[in-house]
């Protein structure tokens, strides 16, 4: 806005958001992410006006605080200071989509690799990343069109991502996808390394060259590797333990071990020891209890299986077993009651039987609910001819089919599936591991599936809107560096909130506690944050530093970020 006096002189206040940048940049700094960017994307042309490096340190950040489309980073990017985007007044105006896909083309051809290598082994040692346990899990990335291009044609010798039909983990079996894997640490799920694969790609065989790269990368095969069913087959575990490596994972149910133990537990009490113990999900709920033994017998390739019980899995199995039995009774019921009709269209048995066994597999109760089907015939009487009734009239006899549906629980099957109420195995090569470590070691899994979230929503990273095969990938890389920087903050915060023995801290609307703080709502309450300037006739008069609330603060002072430097930094 400006203010005209009546000398002539003109006013202007120009403000400049500052939100949570200079947050991001404390990270970006510590990582030492420009100058490794600028060292693996040289400037070799001078007719490039916006350095490659430059507009994916944008693209970056602007990942971080919120995704805008590569068309709308220039009006995203002008409501900032330039200096903390790393900018100069002019670049803001430079900014575009073509500018910024060039640049991505430019990520994809330089020596992605080496720069990931270098930023994740400068990010351990700055921020003393533990990594003695690593989880894996893969997440599906929805795309929309048909990407008849995207089938890993070469660009500079390096293959293109391969955009295809798969199972897709978002229930979109109608849009083809990108399959994401991705790698953390124990110590704050911090990612590590990621990859992206094929869209039809299964997670079985991506195991090997996933642990392989870890082991490139640290240098090292003595850490846990952890991940979900997927990595229980003869070959990824076989490599991982024949290298030195250790892991932890799930035996699928198709396994015969896992039938072996349900079976044991028919007629055996094994000895449970508590492992865990958590406070029930809502207010007045019992506590959440996990206990575990050891299997009598090893796997088949020789490891060690340790079995868990968890009270509330024994809960919802017992509940999600009631609610199938009941819509299973419900269905048969249902289809005898059409049998009674007058217009059945079930004429026969075989047709009845059918329809009873799908009425009971729609339930997914086919496994406790049988049924038996009764035919009872009833004989009626018809004239042959229309007219009066007499004592020649002549009659045909109608023989009529009638079907009723009972429905029977197998009470000796949900019997012994209850008996296993709450069970699942655990398979690892660890022989030194307690078995509450395996079991503390994989519940771990769910914070890196945490990260998957991170990614699609709150970094919008799917669905993919770039055509540009190598661009995607390209891409990709950026979002990978965002979820660094992401999941840096938010664990410097709440280890920061462990040393100074703060169980939570007033991060919420209305002041309302938080004990695990996420970056999303960090960087909100630093979102209005703006820095004012005055000028008259386009000459600086003063600066108006923001105020800071106690709760941003707060925040500063957990990060190791002064408030002086949080306001004065350019």
């Amino acid at each position: 806005m400006s203010d005209r006096h009546d000398d002539g002189d003109e006013f202007g206040l120009a403000s400049r958001t500052l939100g949570g940048l200079p947050i991001v940049n404390q990270v970006l700094d510590r990582l030492g992410l420009p100058a490794l960017l600028a060292e693996a994307l040289p400037v070799d042309d001078a007719r490039v006006k916006l350095a490659p490096a430059v507009a994916i340190r944008l693209v970056i950040t602007n990942l971080v605080l919120g995704r805008e489309p590569l068309y709308g980073l220039g009006e995203w990017a002008a409501r900032y200071d330039p200096a903390l985007l790393g900018l100069t007044g002019e670049e803001i105006g430079l900014l575009n989509d073509d500018r910024v896909g060039r640049a991505l083309e430019a990520l994809f051809d330089a020596d992605r690799a080496s720069l990931l290598t270098a930023v994740m082994l400068g990010a351990i040692g700055e921020f003393s990343i533990d990594t003695d346990q690593l989880h894996n899990d893969s997440t599906s990335v929805s795309v929309h069109g048909l990407y008849r291009d995207a089938v890993g044609t070469p660009r500079g010798g390096k293959p293109t991502p391969v955009i295809s039909f798969g199972h897709s983990k978002d229930h979109r079996p109608d849009l083809k996808q990108l399959v994401w894997i991705l790698t953390v640490s124990a110590d704050g799920a911090v990612p590590l390394a990621y990859r992206l694969a094929e869209g039809n790609t299964v997670d079985d065989p991506t195991h090997v060259p996933t642990w392989d790269g870890l082991v490139d990368l640290l240098g090292r095969t003595d850490f846990l590797y952890v991940a979900d069913s997927k990595l229980c087959s003869r070959a990824a575990m076989g490599h991982i333990a024949g290298r030195g490596g250790r892991f932890v994972t799930i035996l699928p149910r198709s396994r015969a071990e896992d039938g072996a133990f349900r079976e044991y537990l028919q007629t055996h009490t094994p000895i449970w020891t508590e492992a865990a113990r958590r406070p029930g999900a809502r207010l007045g709920d019992p506590d959440e209890v996990y206990s575990t033994t050891p299997a009598p017998l090893p796997s088949a390739e020789g490891y060690r299986i340790v079995w868990v019980h968890s009270t509330a899995k024994a809960t919802r199995d017992a509940t999600t077993r009631g609610a199938r039995l009941e819509a299973g009774v419900a269905a048969l019921e249902a289809l005898d009651a059409k049998l009674a009709g007058p217009r059945s269209r079930f004429k026969t048995r075989v047709a009845v039987e059918q329809a009873a066994t799908a009425a009971v597999a729609g339930a997914h109760a086919e496994k406790w609910v049988t049924f038996t089907v009764t035919q009872t015939i009833t004989k009626t009487y018809k004239q042959q001819r229309a007219g009066r009734p007499g004592p020649a009239t002549s009659y045909r006899e109608i023989l009529t089919n009638h079907f009723t549906v009972q429905a029977d629980i197998a009470l000796d099957r949900v019997a012994y599936d209850a008996a296993s109420d709450g069970c699942f195995p655990l398979i690892s090569n660890d022989r030194d591991l307690p078995d509450a470590g395996v079991l503390s070691a994989y519940r771990y899994q769910p914070n890196l599936e945490r990260r998957h979230h991170l990614l699609k929503s709150v970094q919008n990273a799917a669905p993919v809107l770039l055509r540009n095969a190598a661009r995607i990938e390209a891409l990709f890389c950026c979002q990978f560096l965002a979820l660094l920087i992401a999941a840096l903050i938010e664990r410097e915060v709440r280890n920061a909130m462990r040393r100074a023995a703060l169980d939570n801290i007033p991060l919420y609307p209305e002041f309302r506690d938080c004990a695990a703080p996420s970056t999303e709502r960090i960087l909100e309450i630093f979102a209005p944050v703006a820095r004012h300037h005055l000028h008259r006739d386009s000459a600086l008069v003063q600066t108006f530093q923001p105020e800071l609330t106690a709760q941003q603060l707060q925040i500063l002072e957990l990060l190791d970020l002064s408030p002086s430097s949080y306001t004065q930094q350019a």
